[in-house]
């Protein structure tokens, strides 16, 4: 392990599926989540902690002005030496303690006496953990609107691109792709919303001292923790939270919802690029070791993968949230890793259906081949209701069914003269329905009910989104 130096922004993290020296991390460990949430970034976010402190105390008045900028200055350049900190934290059974001990060695024993004043290590590889959330869920949070981005693209360009509907995988009635492209806009909008809120509301500081009352403060600790938060631009809590985990159950939740929403999108694609369905293809499809014609949808495979490991560390953070008394005993440890290892996921998660909606690309042509396979049978219903009206819903269900039951083989073209000569041969069909009738009735583009209305609705809600976002940056 190489020792550890500050990066000139430690919120800076690059946005690359490259690099990194793991077996399976340019797949499973993609995008900039991955940068902001490793070994080096917890680091960088306990010495700022430990920096922050220091300057929090120092305005105060509790500790001299000349050792809070020391501090800080070491713990911005100093090059800590991250693989021994990780070993020595065997003996406390946390990295706070060697860490500590570092950065007393480093600044010095004049000034190393106003280094981790009063706290405990909990409050803070705690803070450090609510820093490394803020950080991580801006990238994320940038392939989420990216991602959403190409939903409303494809929806604004597919609105009226016909294919079947599928209920249980079966073709149900007519769509259309930008329908189906609208839903996943919506999906990844109210995501990025519960994200966005997630990121404003969890982060806090940790600060109570040996037993949560701020006693090694003196009357000073309230005060503190107020200064604290603002150097480090978290929320004050009103009480410290050693034992009250509700903060990061909440993010947990919201990143599996995350997961969930990503992963269902995921499958979409996969399904609608099946050879047998190859309505969808991704822009660079992965290839296979023995089968050179494979077009394998890497990207959505990826994103699947990497969002079905949520769940599970969904579970160990809210087993977690049993602690004893003030302090826990092994459930605040449990933690850690499955914290790191749930942003990694659902950010790489992220990446990879962003670069899978990026460069999708749609066979308009297959998707209308596709609706056309039933020869016209998903219009049975509109047929059904038209016939009900004069011959009552049981018998006209009855009659579209027996035409249905040998369709022989189907025809190209939206009504299928089968189905039509079938439905006008009987009589009770043929008094009510001209053959003209009956070809309307099973043009699939006359069936969409609202899908031009859902779209807007869902560019529009996408539009507003972006507006108010601007709004935020620019204030």
């Amino acid at each position: 392990m190489k020792p550890f130096s500050s990066p000139s922004d430690p919120d800076d993290t690059e946005d690359s599926d490259s690099g990194g020296a793991g077996l399976f991390d340019a797949l499973l460990a993609a995008g900039g989540v991955r940068a902001a949430v490793d070994d080096r970034a917890w680091l960088r976010a306990m010495l700022d902690v430990q920096a922050a402190l220091a300057r929090a105390q120092a305005r105060l008045g509790t500790v001299p002005a000349a050792a809070a900028e020391a501090v800080t200055v070491v713990c911005r350049r100093h090059p800590f030496d991250l693989a021994a900190i990780g070993a020595d934290a065997t003996g406390a059974g946390n990295p706070v303690v060697p860490l500590v001990a570092a950065l007393r060695a480093a600044v010095g024993p004049d000034v190393g006496r106003y280094v981790h004043a009063g706290a405990t290590s909990q409050d803070i590889l705690d803070t450090a953990a609510m820093l490394i959330v803020q950080r991580a869920l801006r990238p994320l949070l940038r392939d989420l609107d990216r991602a959403a981005d190409s939903a409303a693209r494809l929806a604004d360009a597919h609105r009226d691109t016909l294919l079947p509907a599928r209920t249980l995988l079966q073709q149900a009635l007519p769509t259309t792709f930008g329908l189906v492209a609208a839903g996943w806009l919506t999906a990844l909008d109210g995501t990025a919303d519960r994200i966005t809120t997630a990121r404003a509301q969890v982060p806090a500081v940790q600060l109570g001292g040996a037993a949560g009352t701020l006693a090694s403060f003196g009357t000073d600790g309230p005060a503190l923790v107020e200064l604290f938060a603002a150097e480090l631009g978290l929320a004050a809590p009103p009480l410290p939270w050693h034992t009250d985990r509700s903060r990061l159950a909440d993010l947990a939740g919201t990143l599996g919802t995350t997961a969930g929403s990503l992963s269902k999108i995921a499958r979409d694609v996969t399904l609608h690029a099946q050879t047998e369905v190859g309505e969808v293809a991704e822009e660079r499809p992965g290839g296979s070791s023995t089968l050179p014609h494979k077009r394998n949808p890497v990207a959505a495979v990826t994103a699947i993968a990497c969002a079905a490991q949520a769940p599970g560390l969904v579970a160990t953070l809210l087993a977690s949230m049993t602690q004893e008394h003030q302090r826990a005993a092994g459930a605040w440890h449990a933690e850690w890793r499955a914290l790191r290892a749930l942003l990694e996921s659902v950010g790489s998660a992220t990446y990879w259906l962003r670069t899978c909606l990026d460069g999708l690309r749609v066979d308009t042509a297959r998707m209308r081949a596709n609706l056309d396979l039933t020869g016209g049978a998903l219009l049975a219903e509109r047929v059904s209701g038209a016939l009900a009206e004069r011959l009552g819903r049981q018998q006209a269900n009855a009659i579209v069914k027996a035409a249905l039951v040998d369709p022989g083989p189907a025809s190209p073209g939206p009504a299928s003269p089968g189905l039509v000569d079938r439905l006008a041969a009987d009589p009770q069909v043929s008094a009510l329905l001209t053959r003209d009738q009956l070809g309307q009735l099973l043009d699939p583009a006359g069936y969409l009910g609202a899908h031009r209305e859902l779209i807007d609705r869902a560019l529009a809600a996408h539009g507003n989104r972006l507006s108010t976002l601007s709004k935020e940056e620019r204030t």
